[in-house]
């Protein structure tokens, strides 16, 4: 086999394997945060009650929602 086949080989191998790990990783990373999301309304009341802040319920949701659609963007 000539050098140059072998060299075209080895380069098509390696795009092939980073375009396979990209999706495969960014499949990995959204079921895992679909499985353990980031921030839920517990943890927004237990840090804003760290803070001394008692929020209405009002509050939080609105916090999600800005969270959410940060998150969109």
């Amino acid at each position: 086999m000539s050098t140059g086949v072998v060299v075209l080989i080895a380069v098509i191998a390696l795009i092939a394997g980073a375009v396979g790990g990209f999706f495969l990783a960014r499949k990995a990373m959204t079921d895992h945060l679909k499985k353990n999301p980031p921030v839920n309304e517990d943890m927004l009341r237990m840090m804003m009650a760290s803070m001394g802040q008692k929020p209405s319920e009002k509050k939080i949701r609105q916090m999600m929602q800005q969270m959410k659609n940060q998150g969109d963007k």
